[in-house]
């Protein structure tokens, strides 16, 4: 099921370049729960394995669309209160463990959860409207914010692109795999060919 997911995903970045970044990640980080890391990863892939994106813009345009969705999701969080947060849970099907989750971590680091929690699973999708409705300093939120994005980024970019430098090599070793396959095919083809003839004899 995922390699599916993965190539409708890759032919949509491949497709609408920027635009499906920027989207994927706006919309992930203001709350719906989108595959922002994986496009991003793919995207950062395509960028050296196609070069008609770059990595540059690529880099900025991710951190501008995540620190602008969490911005929106903080927005939403703090005019829609915990009311807001109980709908949207049951709308998303987002666990309440997630939820608390990450009320106790607000709870214990403050602000700082923000930084890091783009890299928790889950968490990236509610932080920005969980700050919001937990009442955070919007000021506190933007500057801890953008710290976070800038970094998520930077990781998940470096890690993409890193993987393509050696997709070339991948290709390589899949395609003697599929060579030796389709000769080891054709040998016991042959082979059941001349068995069949024998026994007919």
């Amino acid at each position: 099921m995922a390699l599916p997911i993965l190539d409708v995903a890759r032919d949509v970045i491949a497709r609408h370049g920027y635009w499906a970044v920027g989207v994927a990640l706006l919309l992930e980080n203001a709350g719906l729960p989108l595959p922002g890391e994986t496009v991003l990863l793919l995207a950062s892939f395509l960028a050296y394995s196609r070069h008609e994106l770059q990595i540059g813009w690529i880099i900025v345009i991710a951190i501008c669309a995540a620190s602008l969705g969490d911005n929106l999701g903080f927005l939403i969080g703090d005019r829609g209160g915990h009311l807001f947060l109980r709908h949207y849970q049951r709308r998303l099907h987002i666990s309440p463990s997630t939820i608390e989750r990450g009320e106790r971590l607000f709870a214990r680091y403050g602000a700082v959860t923000i930084l890091f929690a783009r890299f928790i699973a889950g968490l990236r999708v509610i932080a920005g409207p969980l700050a919001g409705v937990l009442r955070m300093p919007w000021k506190t939120f933007v500057v801890f914010n953008v710290l976070g994005a800038t970094l998520w980024v930077l990781v998940i970019t470096t890690v993409g692109y890193l993987f393509g430098q050696h997709w070339r090599r991948l290709l390589i070793v899949v395609e003697r795999l599929n060579l030796a396959v389709v000769v080891l095919a054709v040998i016991a083809v042959a082979m059941i060919w001349y068995w069949h003839r024998r026994q007919s004899k």
